[in-house]
């Protein structure tokens, strides 16, 4: 896991990089030299501005009032820096691929690369639209802040994680669609050439959620393939909270206590055996020795338990240094997406009906989601069943797959007998 690729730091010799500071600066030198050498090309000053004044406008308040916002702060509230994800770094990377390798495939086809061009923002903006909203509206709780404003800025939050690959399926396909429909194209075709290219973007995609730390697989024994995540990860923190990562379990519903692991942390400080659980939570008092050097969201806080009205703690340096062993579902999940890139752009190959090789991509990875969601334990069941959300829309999505096939070889059926 490595959330934080690196950090742009607050300030350099004593300037901010956001806000007025270096980053203004260097849009302010990019404009000079664009109006010199506009100059030297015959065109006017003015000119330049009336075509592209509004541009840099636009970067300018996203420097000024946007990025100074959205920086790191510590402890105290002062700002660190900028954090450059590594989640998002791999759904760009995965994007740029899968419209790179999409522009290719309709070249290959004999369709102008451009319109591949033209297509890819509507498949981005709707893609992220649905990947987050499906996300919001299954965690919604975990939104909710204390305004508005507050609210809808951890909604917005995408490039730290919270997408949904099912979401960004649907919310892209509806926006393709669209656009396909609105230039009089065949939906069929455009779904074949890109269907393949979706898996290599989710081969990137989850890349990054290894590096984000979510996704995340259930636990298994310790072995050469197992993952071991740090503190901070939601794979730890949902180990603490249940008490397995120090030594103990405890029912859900009534919170008593129904085993301690000797020897563990729990064992060694004495949580009694049948003692009712009455909270779990950080010690915050142990931030006091944090570093304020360092983003707030890095501070290790330490670990208390309350049981039967005595608190046990744990400082930060006492807790285990990693999680215990979990699946590596999201490298299954991303090889995974390789391998069907691979293997439909081998199917390609092949004189299929237009629309078939979309119909066996989303079979595919109905199928492959179904398989995941048994080893990842990030999803509770729904609607009364041990299913997960996942694996309902998998049920829907191999249902409309198959019956989808169906259709296009009756339709390809009946104009053949209709030509001849």
């Amino acid at each position: 896991m490595r959330r934080t690729l690196f950090l742009i730091p607050h300030e350099l010799f004593g300037l901010p990089i956001f806000g007025v500071g270096w980053a203004l600066l260097l849009l302010v030198a990019v404009i000079l030299v664009r109006c010199i050498f506009a100059r030297r090309s015959g065109v006017s000053v003015g000119q330049v501005v009336a075509s592209e004044g509004l541009l840099w406008g636009i970067f300018a308040a996203v420097i000024i009032l946007v990025l100074p916002r959205i920086e790191l702060t510590n402890l105290d509230g002062a700002p660190v820096g900028m954090a450059i994800r590594g989640y998002g770094v791999m759904l760009l990377t995965g994007i740029a691929s899968a419209v790179a390798l999409a522009a290719y495939r309709a070249k290959r086809r004999g369709i102008d690369p451009e319109i591949i061009l033209s297509m890819a923002p509507w498949a981005f903006i709707g893609g992220i639209f649905g990947a987050r909203l499906f996300y919001v509206i299954q965690y919604r709780d975990q939104f909710i802040g204390a305004t508005l404003g507050e609210t809808l800025s951890n909604m917005l939050r995408f490039t730290e994680g919270g997408l949904v690959v099912y979401g960004s399926f649907i919310g892209g396909f509806l926006a393709v669609a669209f656009f396909v429909f609105r230039h009089r194209l065949s939906l069929l075709k455009f779904g074949d050439i890109i269907i393949p290219c979706l898996f290599l973007g989710l081969f990137f995609g989850r890349i990054g959620c290894l590096f984000n730390g979510c996704c995340y697989g259930g636990r298994c024994e310790d072995a050469s393939y197992a993952l071991y995540f740090p503190p901070k990860s939601p794979v730890y923190e949902r180990q603490l909270r249940s008490g397995e990562l120090i030594g103990f379990e405890f029912d859900k519903a009534s919170g008593s206590v129904t085993s301690v692991e000797e020897g563990s942390l729990a064992g060694a400080a004495g949580i009694p055996m049948d003692g009712t659980i009455e909270g779990i939570g950080d010690e915050l008092s142990y931030l006091a020795e944090a570093s304020r050097d360092i983003p707030a969201e890095q501070a290790l806080p330490g670990l208390r338990v309350d049981v039967d009205g005595q608190r046990y703690r744990w400082s930060p340096s006492e807790l285990p240094e990693r999680a215990l062993a979990v699946y590596p579902a999201q490298l299954i999940s991303s090889f995974s997406g390789l391998t069907m890139c691979l293997l439909l752009c081998a199917l390609s190959s092949l004189q299929l009906k237009d629309g078939l090789l979309m119909m066996a991509g989303f079979a595919f990875y109905a199928l492959l989601r179904f398989g995941l969601e048994i080893v990842r334990v990030d999803e509770s069941g729904q609607f009364g069943t041990g299913l997960s959300i996942s694996q309902i829309v998998s049920l829907v999505v191999l249902t409309l797959s198959f019956f989808g096939s169906l259709w296009i070889k009756l339709r390809q059926g009946e104009v053949e007998s209709v030509s001849s």
